[in-house]
Formats: structure tokens, C-alpha cells, sequence
């Protein structure tokens, strides 16, 4: 919506209310008048009901407004004597509109001082519940986000299934853009799947001030500029959301406005210089493992190395058998029962689950393993006699390509050499011609809403020619920390500034298998209350919490021993 809609959407709420309550403020002792005055009406309103004035500033929070429109509007029905179930569904049911029923009644009467009180078991559990919404939603919105770590885009700096609380004050919390919406849920009602929103109408991007601005390589949540998340590397239909109903995704900022990037051989440089990280990212590489007398899993295992596939041939797999191990496989090869082989990930496939089936399982013993591997651990997998030799995987061909950003030929970026590129900032000028245009068409279509058009003499921005463009926003350039398993930046280009959410500061807990059922779960106790990013090594804080828990129950066990002993 433009500024004069929403002016004139406000002006239109002003006059219905007028109408259906300007009578109940003459009930209650004040002027007609004052129904009418923006804002100034809802302080008199608050004490018409009873309630306190700062009800008013959540009138003006997004989402939260929504909980609190309906409150006032069955406490107006209550201050006038209207205390029955059908009332309450009646006005939230008609948002509002039965008010007008009251107010154009013969002789509303005002009760002045009615009981602030539930009188039933089910309203004082209703009353808590809204209050406990809202001061959650609070919360939710613009300090402490909790996330799950769903993919291994971050694998060994963050790890799938680590639960992080995620600031939204640190880079400033972004006020909600969909007016409409459920609270304390994202773009789907859960059970439901159903949208939890309404696209119209959209509140202009604000965002409060931060603590600080986001640094290079910092670890940052944000909503993924490339629509959904739906299936990842497979193009389908385009599903337009609103900023703040987007995916939410974890990356880390490798490049802030203003830097110039280039991905040199797998490596990041920013501004001619290679990137330097802290104590605890790791980054990580395909590598591929050789061995003439073959690549042993058990091995790999024994030496703590757990990111490849081992292959298993199966030689009397049946249906019933097979459908039984699919939970457990990644892929398979062959047609026929005496060449069918299955692919796992590193933990294999169950013995116990094998024996049950009977079946006559053997894994192959591959002379080339590939592995995900940060350089360390390359260099320690060197070190195993049995390995040959271990390879760093790197895309040096640059062939002209739709696949990587900005997904024009002829350009031939690839994921290990890409660049360099400017990430532009705001107030930025960059020159615009027909070779670099491609790279700042998202920017200046759909992030900064212009109108770009390409004839065969020149470029015009908004119908006029032009040769240069000026930035109204700042940009990130987002990287996964497993380069070769990471949809990020190289794919679908930049991030801006108004799809931050926040940075992330604390695993509160973490499950390992959590995609693999709960039979499988396994608390990472090493990882419970550490934070995300900091110097050393991790450390976990849950011990000194779990002391303090106790020692509080303590006191409070004994504080009650001792006033009953009084009594």
C-alpha cells in the first residue's frame, strides 16, 4: 500500500469507530468529539473500559494489534453490561461491527466499576493465555527468535540440529511488514499448512536500531531473497511472498557494501585480500580420498571422519526387505538382484535391522572415497598410512553458465572461482552498460522497484536513458561454511539489507539425527548453552546452569519446610 492509502485506510477506521462508539462515550461521561480524534480517542476509550494507557502503544504493533483490537473490543461490550459468551463471539466474529448495536441502543449504560476479573475458570485461562501471546510474540518479534539448523550448509560451525536463540536486536529488530498475520508462527499454521497471513495490506520496511552493524564473516539469519524454500537446486514455479514471510536462512556474510569479492580456487578474498576466520568456523571442501587396497569405512570411522557414503551390495534384496532399509539409504545403483547396491551415509546400515531380514550384505571396498573435509582434516587423513593420497576437488573450468549467479551467459562463474564483484552500498554510483547489467537487474527491479527496460540503442531506468545506476539500499554477499554443499549467494545473488533478521548468539540445545527419527536421537551435551561465535574453543555453559537450577529448588525446597514448621 502507498503512504496515501494507508492515510486514507487510518482516515476510513477513525470514522467507523466515531460511529459505532460516539454514544458510548456521552454514556460515560465525555464528549462526542472525543471519539472522533485520532489516537487521543483511544486514551479516552482505555479509560472508558478501564484499562491502562499504554494498551494504546500495542494498538501500533503489528500482529500484536490484532490480539489487542479484539481485547478492547470485547472489554467495550463488558463496560456496558454485555458479559455473554454470544456477545464476545458475536463482536469478534463481526470485528467490531456489533458494537454498533450497543451504541445505537436506546440507553447504554455505563458500568464504571465493574470487576476487571474473569468471573469463569475458562475466561481467567483465556485472559492468561492472550496476555502470555503477547508478551511472547514481544519477545519473538524484536529481541530472541528461536531456529533450527535444518541443512549442512554451516556444517561443523553450526550443525544440523543444533536449536539457537537468534537476536533480532543485535542488527536492529525489523518490524513486521504483514500486517495481517498469525502470531508466533511463520508462513504456515501448523497441522493446518495452511498460510498464516495476508499478503495485503504491507506495512513499509522499518527497522529499529542495533547495537552494532554486521561485520564481515559474521554468522546472520535472513530471508531468503530467491522467494521459498521448497526444493533446493530445482527451479519451479516462481511463489511470491511478502519479505518477512520468506524462508529463513543461516549463512555466514563473507562481504559487506562496499566490498569487492572474488572467490579465487575454493578460497574468498574481499577488498585483494584472503579471508581470515575465527577460532571456531570451519570450512569445509570436497576432497576425494585414494587408496590402491581401497578406502576402509570402519577406518575412516575409527579416526573420527564421518561426511562420505559407503556402498553395500545386497545380493537376495526383495521388495518388503528393501522398503524396510529406505530409511537408511541415500541412493542406489542396479536393476537386478544380483547387481543391486544401496548408498548410506557413514553410519552404514543397521546390523541388527540385517540379521532380522537375513540378508547377505557386503560392503564394497572403494579405492576413491569423496569426502567433505575442512584443510585440517585433509591433512590429517594424509596422515593415515593406508591413504594414498587426498585431493582437493576444485572447479577450475569456467565454462559460460545459467547455473551461477548472475545466471546469464556469457558469464562463467563457477562455486570455487567466481568474480570479482562489487556488493553494492547504498549511495553507491556504478556505471551500467550491456555487459554488467545482468549483475544489478534483481537490485533494480525488484529490491528498489524500478522500471528496466533493454532496447537495442540503451537502458532505460523508468522510461528514461541512462548510463549509470545509484543504490538506494545496502547489500551482503551470504556463503555457506560447506562450500560444495551450500545453496548461497553464488546461486541467486545478493541479500538486502531489509531481509535481515538477526544474528544468530546461542545453542541452547542440540540433537544429532534429528532428521533420523527419535529412535535415533542423541543429545550433543558439548554443544548445550555454548555460544555461536566467539575465541577459542567451544565451551558449554550448561553445567553452571544446571548447578544454579538446583541450588535454587534447594533453597525454595527448604524456604517451604521452614514456613510450615512456623505454621
Amino acid at each position: 500500500m502507498t503512504l496515501t492509502q494507508w492515510i486514507l485506510f487510518a482516515l476510513a477506521l477513525q470514522i467507523i469507530h466515531f460511529l459505532g462508539t460516539w454514544k458510548l462515550y456521552v454514556a460515560a461521561g465525555f464528549k462526542a468529539w472525543q471519539a472522533a480524534v485520532p489516537v487521543y480517542n483511544a486514551i479516552i476509550l482505555m479509560k472508558i473500559i478501564n484499562r491502562p494507557k499504554w494498551w494504546v502503544i500495542l494498538l501500533f504493533i503489528p500482529t500484536i494489534n490484532l490480539i489487542i483490537f479484539g481485547a478492547i473490543w470485547v472489554e467495550t461490550l463488558k463496560s456496558f453490561g454485555k458479559n455473554k459468551l454470544t456477545d464476545t463471539l458475536l463482536v469478534l466474529l463481526t470485528f467490531g461491527l456489533s458494537i454498533f448495536s450497543l451504541n445505537y441502543s436506546k440507553n447504554p449504560t455505563h458500568l464504571p466499576d465493574r470487576s476487571l476479573r474473569p468471573k469463569t475458570a475458562l475466561g481467567e485461562m483465556i485472559s492468561s493465555l492472550l496476555f502470555a501471546i503477547v508478551a511472547a510474540t514481544l519477545v519473538h518479534n524484536y529481541f530472541i527468535q528461536p531456529y533450527i539448523i535444518p541443512t549442512g550448509s554451516l556444517e561443523k560451525s553450526l550443525l544440523i540440529g543444533d536449536f539457537l536463540f537468534v537476536s533480532k536486536f543485535h542488527y536492529g529488530a525489523r518490524t513486521p511488514m504483514t500486517s495481517v498475520s498469525v502470531p508466533m508462527v511463520h508462513d504456515t499454521i501448523p497441522g493446518l499448512k495452511i498460510r498464516s497471513y495476508l499478503k495485503n495490506p504491507q506495512l513499509p520496511y522499518f527497522r529499529l536500531p542495533g547495537l552494532k552493524k554486521i561485520k564481515r564473516n559474521d554468522i546472520v539469519v535472513f530471508s531468503w531473497p530467491a522467494d521459498t524454500v521448497r526444493q533446493f537446486f530445482v527451479k519451479e514455479k516462481r511463489v511470491d511472498k511478502p519479505i518477512d514471510k520468506k524462508s529463513n536462512y543461516v549463512k555466514r556474510c563473507v562481504a559487506i557494501p562496499g566490498d569487492t569479492l572474488e572467490i579465487i580456487n575454493g578460497f574468498v578474498h574481499t577488498n585483494g585480500n584472503k579471508s581470515t576466520y575465527s577460532d571456531r568456523t570451519r570450512i569445509q571442501f570436497s576432497h576425494s580420498a585414494y587408496a590402491k587396497k581401497g578406502v576402509s569405512s570402519r577406518k575412516l570411522l575409527s579416526k573420527g571422519f564421518e561426511s562420505f557414503y559407503r556402498r553395500y551390495k545386497i545380493e537376495n534384496i526383495t521388495e518388503s526387505s528393501y522398503k524396510q532399509l529406505i530409511p537408511y539409504i541415500v541412493g542406489r545403483s542396479g536393476n537386478t538382484v544380483d547387481n543391486f547396491v544401496v548408498i548410506t551415509e557413514a553410519k552404514g546400515l543397521p546390523i541388527e535391522l540385517i540379521r532380522k531380514l537375513g540378508l547377505r550384505v557386503s560392503e564394497q571396498l572403494e579405492a576413491k572415497k569423496d569426502m567433505v573435509l575442512t584443510l585440517k582434516e585433509a591433512a590429517s587423513l594424509r596422515a593415515i598410512p593406508e591413504i594414498d593420497s587426498v585431493v582437493l576437488k576444485i572447479s577450475k573450468n569456467k565454462i559460460p553458465n545459467e547455473s551461477f549467479f548472475p545466471n546469464k551467459i556469457p558469464y562463467d562463474w563457477n562455486e570455487d572461482n567466481f568474480g570479482p564483484l562489487l556488493i553494492p552500498k547504498k549511495g553507491m554510483t556504478v556505471s551500467l552498460n550491456r555487459t554488467n547489467f545482468p549483475l544489478y537487474k534483481k537490485i533494480i527491479t525488484d529490491y528498489e522497484l524500478n522500471e528496466l527496460e533493454i532496447t537495442p540503442s540503451e537502458i532505460l531506468i523508468n522510461g528514461e536513458p541512462t548510463e549509470k545506476y545509484t543504490f538506494k539500499k545496502d547489500y551482503y554477499w551470504m556463503m555457506g561454511d560447506n562450500r560444495h554443499r551450500s545453496e548461497d549467494s553464488r546461486f541467486w545473488g545478493f541479500v538486502p539489507e531489509d531481509h535481515i533478521v538477526g544474528k544468530p548468539i546461542f545453542i541452547w540445545f542440540s540433537i544429532k539425527g534429528i532428521n533420523d527419527g527419535i529412535k535415533n536421537w542423541s543429545i550433543r551435551w558439548n554443544r548445550v548453552f555454548t555460544t555461536v561465535e566467539g575465541p577459542g574453543e567451544r565451551y558449554s555453559y550448561f553445567p553452571y546452569f544446571a548447578g544454579v537450577i538446583i541450588l535454587w529448588q534447594g533453597f525454595v525446597f527448604f524456604r517451604r519446610r521452614k514456613n510450615k514448621s512456623a505454621a
